[in-house]
């Protein structure tokens, strides 16, 4: 079971990743976010998917 929930978040940690490159922001704006993402892992995604997401592109032009 413990296996299965580190899976779903790596899984969800590579989307985000993915997501994270496709805005049009900045390079420096897409390392920041995706070397937070990674460190904060599942509070990041928490954060990332529920708020951030949305916001990215306006605090990274």
């Amino acid at each position: 079971m413990k296996s299965l929930i580190w899976l779903i978040g790596e899984i969800l940690c590579i989307i985000a990743i993915i997501d994270i490159i496709k805005k049009p922001i900045s390079l420096v704006g897409k390392i920041i976010s995706i070397v937070l993402l990674l460190i904060t892992n599942v509070i990041g995604l928490v954060v990332y998917y529920l708020y951030a997401k949305d916001h990215l592109t306006e605090w990274f032009k």
